[in-house]
């Protein structure tokens, strides 16, 4: 049996004016206008099979690489990368969703593999 995942997760910005889109088998972050132009198409190999995608209030965007077992912050553009927030060396494995918490200044990692939950303080 052969899997297909064009479109794993969305999120869309605060304004509403664009889409975030992630593809594992692509392996892009696309940003998409709210007409459906795609506006940039962000790749890196340190995040590896996208997954999870979460844009906080503020227009943060953060990623999820499930195969590279990493979390990064992705300009609100969608075309770079701004830092990486979490890898395995801070417990991250398989991530298959992000989400930020502003009470805590943490990122709420859900992972995939294992059914664990792992919280990251960033500040």
């Amino acid at each position: 049996m052969l899997l297909c995942f064009a479109v794993c997760q969305c999120a869309v910005s605060p304004t509403g004016d664009r889409l975030y889109i992630t593809s594992p088998d692509q392996n892009k972050l696309l940003t998409l206008a709210r007409d459906g132009t795609l506006l940039a198409a962000y790749s890196d190999t340190a995040l590896y099979s996208l997954s999870g995608i979460h844009v906080t209030p503020a227009g943060q965007v953060l990623v999820c690489g499930y195969l590279s077992d990493t979390v990064q912050q992705v300009g609100w553009e969608g075309q770079s990368k701004l830092a990486t927030l979490a890898t395995k060396e801070d417990g991250v494995w398989r991530p298959w969703s992000v989400c930020y918490c502003s009470t805590t200044s943490s990122i709420i990692v859900g992972q995939g593999w294992d059914n664990n939950i792992l919280v990251v303080r960033v500040e």
